[in-house]
């Protein structure tokens, strides 16, 4: 068990020797060990001693704190991270260089492709969407095409980006049933079952990312393909690029196998938005625990290289 969601009101979190132990109106809930774990994310209200936090950062396991309802973030917790300084300045010299342009393209042209890929494979299962998928990626191909040039400056290139997107969202839209109301991507808030599931699954990744940033020693404020922008992690940004494709897949077959339904979800309770309900987000925790299993292990290539690039070759010492 490498991650440890706490999503329940009223708890009262204790440490017990290397175990963390959970309490309810006085009572004794349960224990969950503290060595397996490398995460553990906490949402809404729960009250959490202070020797659990030092026990937890102790043994490098982040906290990440979400919103009770809408899974907002809150904040995160780390144990130490990296010492290596010559890594960050190295990185803000190369987000003034020519890799900055560089890096971007990369980043957009791999996303594009993964793009098209996942509408040629989505084809296989649905013969009634096949002139569809098929004319957004023929649309996909000649925008690679076009980016395969050196022609294009970047802001030619965040034009085709944009483009390309929503050339891909029109078709992936069409995935999904009527009833499900999903017609556009829509967040801040989400507007649908589909948009609220993207969000959160989005969200996670996005975090995830940031924990490997900071545990190698990079900078997750300083992107490239994601320009500096006050308080924002933009080098996950860039790196979640990546995977966004993976998590469209992943919820695309969440809805096909119908596993979850607009019936899990609350829609404009309290405050506007869609978002997914209590007691189906403990149906979704270890679904998404499985599927992250085999994403993890990307994401950590991923950063590790871009480090060692970043190092013109150096390979980087993890601590």
């Amino acid at each position: 068990m490498g991650t440890l969601y706490i999503d329940r009101k009223d708890l009262h979190i204790k440490l017990d020797g290397h175990a963390i132990a959970f309490y309810a109106n006085g009572e004794r809930k349960g224990t969950v060990p503290v060595n397996p774990l490398k995460r553990v994310i906490i949402i809404g209200h729960v009250s959490i001693e202070t020797p659990v936090l030092h026990k937890l950062v102790s043994e490098n396991v982040s906290v990440l704190f979400l919103s009770g309802k809408r899974l907002r973030f809150c904040g995160m917790l780390h144990g130490r991270l990296h010492n290596n300084g010559i890594l960050r300045v190295n990185q803000y010299q190369k987000s003034l260089s020519a890799f900055a342009e560089e890096l971007p393209r990369e980043i957009i042209v791999k996303k594009i492709a993964q793009q098209r890929e996942f509408l040629m494979s989505a084809r296989e299962n649905r013969p009634d969407l096949r002139f569809p998928l098929t004319d957004a990626a023929g649309i996909l191909d000649t925008i690679l095409e076009t980016l395969s040039n050196s022609g294009p400056d970047m802001a030619q290139i965040r034009g085709y980006e944009g483009g390309a997107s929503a050339t891909y969202f029109r078709a992936f839209t069409k995935m999904f049933p009527d009833s499900l109301k999903f017609s556009k991507r829509t967040r801040r808030p989400p507007e649908d079952p589909v948009n609220a599931m993207l969000s959160l699954c989005y969200t996670l990744l996005h975090y995830e990312t940031v924990r490997e940033i900071e545990v190698i020693g990079l900078d997750p404020t300083i992107g490239f393909l994601h320009r500096f922008e006050y308080g924002r992690e933009s080098l996950a940004c860039d790196l979640v690029e990546l995977f966004r494709t993976d998590v469209d897949r992943f919820v695309r077959d969440l809805f096909r196998e119908r596993t979850f339904s607009a019936r899990d979800f609350a829609l404009n309770d309290e405050r506007p938005g869609c978002y997914l309900k209590k007691e189906s987000r403990q149906r979704f925790y270890p679904l998404y625990e499985d599927w992250a299993k085999a994403i993890r292990p990307e994401i950590v290539k991923e950063v590790r290289a871009l480090a060692v690039r970043i190092m013109d070759g150096q390979d980087i010492i993890s601590e």
